[in-house]
């Protein structure tokens, strides 16, 4: 199987950007290494952990297996289109209050899969939080704090 090389535009984080490469490129290795994002991170490179995760048109998407040409007009947004040092995002927010990290690998995928959750359901459940974050892997065992910084994200305190 043989694939083409393409030009597209992109528009990540509200800026629009016209990248070459492969049309079946994985729109990881484009953020990263053309765009110079480095929240979205690899980590199995098969879609399976989500450390990879962006979100595109308002879904969380593993970026890792998202070839580039389905990129095309689409929105997508990374970690740095959140919030940034000076201004979290309440969900970056409420990750650093709850002190919801070990290593930080997994967060990138924790905390855009919880904005996407967030934005379709402003306030879930526990159990639904737990069953949206189920597939994102975290091997340093921090799962009750980010299960409570979602939470505060969802519920802020007054």
């Amino acid at each position: 199987m043989t694939t083409q090389e393409i030009t597209l535009t992109l528009e990540v984080n509200g800026q629009r950007h016209s990248v070459t490469a492969m049309a079946d490129t994985p729109l990881l290795l484009v953020l990263r290494n053309d765009l110079r994002l480095n929240g979205p991170k690899y980590g199995c490179g098969l879609g399976e952990c989500g450390a990879c995760t962006v979100i595109v048109d308002g879904v969380a998407a593993r970026s890792c297996v998202f070839p580039l040409a389905g990129a095309a007009d689409r929105q997508i947004v990374t970690l740095e289109g959140l919030g940034s040092r000076e201004a979290p995002h309440p969900v970056q927010q409420a990750f650093i209050d709850e002190q919801a990290a070990q290593c930080g690998y997994c967060l990138n995928g924790m905390i855009m899969t919880a904005k996407a959750l967030l934005d379709r359901n402003p306030h879930p459940s526990e159990a639904q939080i737990r069953q949206e974050l189920s597939a994102n892997l975290c091997r340093c065992g921090t799962h009750i704090e980010i299960l409570r910084a979602v939470l505060r994200a969802a519920r802020p305190l007054p």
